[in-house]
């Protein structure tokens, strides 16, 4: 057979094993699988290019599969749950670092012909660059290397546009002019303003938004690949591309649904930047009403109906088996458990889906707000363990407040609330909530696994 079919066929095998798992993804009981396929997919094409083309022998081959093999291994099994989100910002940057040294290495060898080859090494390199810089910022700020508050200047639309007018100007002196300066010289220019505009992208978005911004740092990534595709003539990765960019988008957009928030507003909107109400002092409030575990099992004890709501503190303390446990023990117990999951709980998208996933939490007993909502006043018992901003009730109530509009689970309906929190420190928005001073509000401090282990303790003794 040609090669050249081969090839092509090989590619063709990977695109199917791409579109197939991307498919899985979209359900837990087929998301490992879907991982699985998609991951072979890209072994596959990777060997395939890397052999078609003649790029390095075997040996080389065998050597770089086995080094990215271990430092894969060790980022899936070593990474905590409650840094995924920080890992997954670097992989963003990675792609996209990745996709502008390809554009790079093909401007510098002179291998183009035609404008519209220059015009995709310009959007490999600008996404790609910008891909990269805005993902080590998101990574900062989601570990808290550096404040996960926006930072705000004057003029700072008018600086952002100014960037963007330059960048205009080198992409077009790319493209059609060609002289003034050397050709190393316009892409050591472009990169750096790539890289500028990723930092000034990235900066002003505030700790609360990073959901939205992870997946459209993923699509950028995906974007960039694509644009590499174009740049060395390979299909398989403007099909990879498309596909991560495109998948990519729609999660951003659904995130942005589920704030109740345009993409633009996310993005220019400095959300979380010091608003009047996170000063608000609990004596305006009113009345902080702690319980402890041992009176939160007995109340526990008589419900028929409870809703746990899992947020990122259930992230931090690692308490998703104990909270699992604590489920299956109140089932025994004759309630009816259910799990309300908010889109943007925790710091990336289906964050929490994830970590009741790794605690072999069915998915069936997963709810999303809009179908436990409507019921809220029949539930005898809310548990929100390290949630806040999604369970903020300043979202349907207080219009001066920064989240005002965004649907949220609206557990101060249920008839008894219980909230696991170390603290009374307001959430990753910055802002403060009222449902902890509600009537119905009951405050269990302390850490969520320590909490949940010792009602699952009153419940077993």
């Amino acid at each position: 057979m040609d090669t050249a079919i081969l090839v092509n066929l090989s590619y063709i095998a990977s695109s199917i094993l791409f579109i197939v798992g991307l498919k899985m993804l979209g359900s837990p009981d087929t998301a490992r699988r879907g991982n699985f396929l998609s991951s072979s997919g890209m072994l596959l094409a990777v060997l395939i290019t890397l052999l078609d083309q003649n790029i390095i022998d075997y040996r080389y081959i065998a050597g770089a599969l086995i080094a990215g093999s271990i430092v894969g291994y060790f980022a899936a099994t070593k990474v905590k749950m409650t840094s995924m989100p920080e890992m997954v910002a670097i992989f963003n940057g990675f792609g996209g670092i990745a996709s502008l040294l390809v554009g790079s290495a093909e401007y510098v060898s002179g291998s183009f012909d035609s404008p519209a080859f220059l015009g995709a090494i310009f959007l490999t390199v600008l996404i790609g660059g910008m891909t990269f810089t805005g993902s080590l910022i998101a990574y900062g700020k989601l570990s808290e290397v550096i404040s996960g508050k926006p930072y705000l200047y004057k003029g700072q639309q008018f600086v952002n546009g100014l960037l963007l007018i330059v960048i205009m100007i080198v992409g077009v002196n790319m493209l059609f002019i060609q002289s003034y300066i050397s050709a190393e010289q316009t892409l050591m220019l472009l990169a750096f303003l790539a890289f500028l505009l990723g930092i000034l992208f990235v900066i002003p978005i505030g700790g609360a938004d990073m959901p939205v911004v992870i997946a459209l740092l993923n699509s950028f990534s995906g974007l960039a690949a694509c644009a590499a595709g174009f740049v060395i003539l390979n299909n398989v990765l403007i099909v990879a591309g498309a596909l991560v960019g495109a998948s990519g988008l729609i999660l951003t957009n659904i995130m942005c649904k589920a704030m109740n928030r345009s993409l633009a507003n996310v993005l220019f909107s400095g959300f979380g930047a010091a608003p009047d109400t996170a000063a608000q002092s609990t004596e305006e409030q009113g009345e902080v009403k702690p319980i402890t575990a041992q009176d939160a099992y007995l109340i526990l004890e008589a419900a028929s109906s409870v809703l746990i709501v899992p947020g990122y503190g259930m992230a931090v303390a690692q308490a998703q088996h104990a909270v699992r446990e604590l489920g299956e023990l109140l089932e025994d117990n004759g309630a009816e458990v259910k799990y309300a999951i908010h889109p943007v709980a925790g710091r990336m998208p289906g964050h929490m889906n994830v970590l009741l996933a790794e605690a072999n939490v069915s998915y069936d007993v997963l709810v999303e707000p809009e179908d436990v909502n409507p019921i809220m006043e029949t539930v005898d018992v809310c548990i929100v363990i390290g949630a806040n901003d999604v369970v903020n009730p300043d979202a349907k109530d207080n219009e001066g407040s920064p989240i005002y509009g965004m649907p949220i689970i609206e557990v101060d309906n249920a008839k008894t609330v219980f909230v696991s929190k170390r603290s009374m420190a307001s959430g990753f928005a910055g802002i403060q909530n009222p449902l902890f001073f509600k009537s119905n509000t009951r405050m269990l401090f302390g850490d969520a696994k320590e909490t949940v282990s010792t009602l699952v303790s009153e419940f077993k003794g």
